[in-house]
């Protein structure tokens, strides 16, 4: 059930590792690149807890969960095709906008499809199995990011593909990553759509009937607007889940960070690259081994995620999530120590293990602490924990670089080691106890 999260992965990993470097290929300073970036958190966080409403409340022949995340995987392969070929639109509007647009809107397609994918997981498995279920598919979403991630510098190297091109214009090699990332979105996620089973939502209401019977409030819900329900959950949400908001506030906003400024960072900061100089072959190959670095920490997510399952049934999840962010803050921070480009795959270690965490265990302790019936729109809202933090990063993260940090990026991972210091700290206070959490 959780194939399809491989292709949108893939398609992710790609966003991530490559947007900055297109966009400055396109024009942009480094100091602006978090404005480009700001569009793909804000049209997440409006569109993700309507798109999960409805798929609370859908029933087709193609069953809850699957017509959302196929129509987002879609959009997202055809994203994933437009932004590299940005210049071809030249003569009619600036590259850059088109490369910043179709961000956004992949992004946005990105977020139709994951939620949904999450839900789905929680509707098909018992809550026994939830932990196992949110492992194996962040396994997945590593198998995919190390693909994405590989991708750009495996087709030089192996297949003899230009790693330079004219300035303004894309490299081959990730031009052609993008095509293969969008043609293996859509057959992943078609594998999924045609493999996998929905329960209805009477076998659904069957299954949770010995558990909890449905409250008035909870058919009124029913009869609101997508948007009045966002909102009349997001004041009525579970103790745990304001709690985990904590967490996910300093997590995010760092994991944003890295995103945004690695390329830049490590192209100046390690490989001396002079800041713009992005049409040089130091500059592309300094790019190309940022894909190889986020492979890394995408490998070790998919391993520590496998891994994870066993472990938790030996030691809690606050005390592993606190440890995996405590690894990755240190992975961040050493970036700014590391002056060698192969001593820097061992911080990578430390990133994939709170990468791993991060998108497995919030989710696992969410799931069990929310009503059944609600679990679509509450993934949703629980979005607004990951998009807000971006939001802000967005807004203010180009402005620290320009005027606190003199226009070097490295000082931001810096940073965004330090707020993953805090979001481990705040773990303490998080509680995970289905028997004394509140909806």
């Amino acid at each position: 059930m959780s194939i399809g999260f491989l292709g949108i992965q893939m398609g992710f990993a790609l966003q991530t590792g490559n947007a900055s470097r297109i966009l400055q290929t396109f024009g942009a300073d480094v100091d602006k690149l978090t404005w480009f970036w700001l569009a793909a958190p804000l049209t997440g966080m409006i569109i993700q807890p309507i798109i999960v409403h409805y798929s609370d409340n859908t029933w087709t022949r193609l069953g809850r969960r699957r017509p959302y995340f196929l129509t987002g995987a879609l959009l997202s392969a055809l994203a994933l095709f437009f932004m590299p070929h940005a210049p071809w639109l030249k003569a009619l509007i600036a590259p850059v906008i088109v490369g910043a647009g179709t961000l956004m809107i992949m992004d946005a397609s990105f977020n139709v499809a994951m939620e949904p994918f999450r839900a789905l997981i929680a509707d098909d498995l018992p809550e026994e199995q939830h932990n196992q279920g949110f492992s194996v598919q962040t396994a997945l979403i590593g198998v995919g990011a190390i693909i994405g991630s590989l991708l750009p510098y495996v087709l030089p190297a192996w297949f003899g593909v230009a790693k330079t091109a004219p300035k303004g214009t894309v490299p081959p090699n990730v031009l052609y990553s993008f095509m293969a990332g969008a043609v293996v979105l859509v057959a992943t996620v078609l594998w999924t759509v045609f493999t996998t089973k929905e329960y209805s939502p009477e076998e659904q209401a069957s299954f949770q009937a010995d558990k909890q019977e449905e409250s008035k409030d909870d058919q009124e819900d029913k009869n609101q607007s997508a948007i009045a329900e966002v909102f009349s959950n997001l004041v009525h949400m579970p103790t745990t889940m304001k709690q985990l908001a904590v967490v996910q506030f300093f997590t995010w906003y760092a994991l944003f960070s890295m995103w945004v400024f690695t390329t830049p960072a490590l192209a100046e900061h390690v490989f001396h690259i002079k800041a713009g100089d992005t049409s040089s072959e130091g500059y592309n190959n300094a790019a190309n081994w940022v894909d190889i670095l986020f492979g890394v920490y995408n490998a070790v997510s998919a391993i520590y995620a496998l891994l994870l399952p066993k472990i938790l049934t030996k030691i809690s999840r606050k005390k592993i999530h606190s440890f995996s962010l405590i690894m990755g803050g240190l992975g961040l921070i050493s970036l700014f120590l590391i002056k060698n480009q192969y001593l820097l795959i061992v911080p990578m270690v430390g990133i994939g293990l709170a990468w791993g965490s991060a998108l497995a265990i919030p989710y696992a302790i969410l799931s069990n602490s929310i009503p059944p019936q609600k679990i679509g729109v509450y993934m949703g809202i629980f979005n607004f924990t990951i998009t807000i933090p971006q939001i802000l990063n967005g807004i203010v993260g180009g402005l620290l670089v320009k005027h606190i940090f003199n226009n070097q990026p490295i000082y931001a991972l810096v940073m965004a080691g330090v707020f993953l210091f805090i979001a481990a700290l705040s773990v303490r206070w998080l509680q995970d106890d289905p028997e004394k959490q509140s909806a």
